[in-house]
């Protein structure tokens, strides 16, 4: 992996995915820090068009981790394609630092920093995928009693978190279930692919309309907010159709009783997860926002040691 760029799921193989959760998994677990810095002398630009609370602090303590330091670069400061074109950002990063973590709204933005930047380019956070939440999801997941032959039940919209997610979690041979309203499911082009990934890796995938039927036997319960940053006009609307769609008590009760419940965060408690879920017993959230920062420090090590 060592000089890529990663900018969805796609860019990494089944074995390369487990790689990176089972390397995220060794350095949490080493108390000795044999991988402490490991990249000392190298500097990641954070170039963010969107605010973060997770995906900045993640990414700083995992470069400082590994012995880096992290140059955070606001929207004011930079104005990516307004105050420059991307293009000519990308060729200047590329000579100042050693990688870019991009956190944006347009994935096209990624694509055309990758190919002029010389230099790794991470996807942050993007309208169409965001990879490095799938990899601290499988983190996770791996802690809280394994992936392979489990079923994942994600309860909400198709987003760009449900994507990566989908393509993460069949690669790793998890039965994937996503339930979403029709015109809120998954693309066909993504259901595809992560069906492709589960025929090679012996899970599966399904999409769904009814978040019963998704969540009924599952180990793992996964939700997402309704509407996503760039989406607020529409959030009025979104209530009224993922009405049914809530990560409630009584929905959770169709999972197994062992099973986790898991969300990216930020939340918005009262609409898509309950306070009452996302506080109880079987919430693993909190775990889930800490594994953002090991499976980015693992994701480093690989593209940059």
């Amino acid at each position: 992996m060592m000089g890529r760029s990663l900018l969805g799921i796609a860019d990494l193989t089944a074995t390369e995915i487990t790689t990176l959760v089972e390397t995220a998994q060794a350095q949490k677990a080493d108390a000795t820090g044999s991988h402490r810095r490991a990249l000392g002398g190298k500097t990641l630009a954070l170039l963010f068009d969107k605010p973060s609370l997770r995906t900045r602090v993640s990414f700083e303590q995992a470069m400082r981790r590994l012995g880096g330091e992290a140059l955070y670069l606001s929207p004011a400061e930079v104005g990516l394609g307004v105050r420059e074109p991307v293009k000519d950002v990308a060729r200047v990063l590329g000579r100042y630092c050693d990688a870019i973590a991009c956190r944006t709204f347009a994935q096209e933005i990624l694509v055309e920093l990758a190919a002029y930047a010389g230099v790794p380019v991470i996807n942050a956070l993007s309208d169409w995928e965001h990879p490095c939440q799938a990899l601290a999801d499988l983190v996770t997941i791996q802690e809280h009693g394994g992936a392979r032959g489990r079923v994942l039940a994600y309860v909400g919209d198709g987003n760009n978190v449900a994507r990566s997610l989908a393509l993460a979690a069949t690669s790793m041979g998890m039965h994937v279930r996503l339930a979403s309203p029709a015109s809120y499911a998954l693309d066909t082009p993504s259901a595809e692919a992560a069906s492709r990934r589960a025929a090679d890796s012996g899970g599966s995938f399904r999409s769904l309309e009814d978040p019963r039927e998704a969540v009924d036997g599952a180990d793992v319960v996964y939700t997402d907010v309704w509407t996503s940053m760039g989406q607020e006009a529409e959030a009025a609307a979104r209530r009224k159709i993922f009405a049914g769609y809530q990560l409630s008590a009584s929905l959770l009760a169709c999972a197994k009783r062992s099973a986790i419940v898991m969300h990216d965060l930020p939340a918005h408690r009262g609409e898509e997860i309950t306070d009452e879920v996302i506080e109880g017993a079987q919430s693993v959230v909190f775990d889930q926002a800490e594994n953002r920062m090991h499976a980015q420090q693992a994701l480093l090590w690989h593209l940059l040691r």
